[in-house]
């Protein structure tokens, strides 16, 4: 009996888990789908779903009117340019509030959340106005420092959260044996901690490579990434879904792929130190 309702149980929680997915997953395949219809056909009521002419003319025309390599490069020099320089900031930082903690430890890592809060339009004028005395509008080496600083208080919070499961007795004995700080972080913490820090890197690799409003907001063609490169197929005369599904759909194409191949790391990562 015990039997049975445990195979429901688990029954029912695989097709709730299908169910969810599915819902997740349904606007991409309609995204992928519209990518191959007609202008007309993407906007029919009642819509079509499957049954309709198939073509490849939005991918062609989006080819044609964009530089889509131009927009990748940049959304990869971008995204990886951020992540890196973040990750290099944010090692020693979270193995301070780790292993050395202050009593103003807590209160730093809850200010630093707290700079999520804030609504990213109130700080939009001073940093325009800043990039502008710097130089840096519409460069990547601009966006590598906002996406990086935008990101860095998660990128923090999650090493610390692993570098906090290490037990601080093995630095120690690293130390006691005449490990300088440099090798105690690169030598002895960092690879104990690898799951967590490549998990940590590929979130962040995601969230640099979607961000869209600072791209939009200070970049106009030379750093333009691929968030920018789908902005361009909405003009005054309307949006032009089936060639703006196409565009998006190349733009997602890359970071969906990276996700696949690594979604074995990543939920490594995530589930890091969750059971001891």
């Amino acid at each position: 009996m015990a039997r049975t309702v445990t195979t429901q149980r688990k029954t029912i929680n695989t097709a709730a888990a299908w169910a969810v997915g599915l819902l997740i997953f349904f606007p991409i395949l309609w995204t992928i789908l519209t990518s191959f219809k007609t202008e007309a056909q993407a906007i029919s009521d009642p819509p079509v779903f499957l049954f309709f002419d198939w073509t490849l003319e939005n991918y062609a025309v989006v080819q044609e009117r964009s530089n889509y390599m131009a927009f990748l490069w940049n959304s990869i020099i971008i995204a990886g340019g951020s992540t890196l320089l973040g990750t290099i900031i944010a090692v020693p930082a979270a193995w301070s509030m780790a292993f050395v903690p202050s009593r103003r430890t807590k209160d730093i890592l809850m200010w630093m959340l707290s700079t999520k809060m804030l609504p990213a339009v109130g700080v939009l004028y001073p940093i325009y106005l800043l990039f502008i005395q710097l130089g840096w509008l519409d460069t990547r080496i601009g966006l590598v420092i906002v996406l990086m600083l935008i990101n860095l208080p998660i990128i923090v919070w999650m090493l610390y959260t692993y570098f906090k499961e290490i037990p601080g007795e093995i630095l120690e004995a690293a130390r006691m044996d005449g490990a300088s700080l440099r090798e105690e972080i690169i030598y002895v913490l960092t690879p104990m901690a690898v799951p967590g820090i490549a998990s940590t890197i590929l979130l962040n690799i995601i969230l640099a490579w979607n961000e869209a409003f600072w791209t939009l907001n200070l970049t106009a063609a030379n750093a333009a990434p691929l968030t920018a490169f789908i902005a361009s197929y909405s003009s005054p005369e309307g949006l032009f879904y089936a060639k703006l599904s196409a565009a998006s759909v190349m733009a997602i194409a890359p970071i969906l792929i990276m996700g696949w191949f690594s979604q074995k790391q990543l939920v490594r990562g995530l589930t890091f130190g969750a059971v001891k």
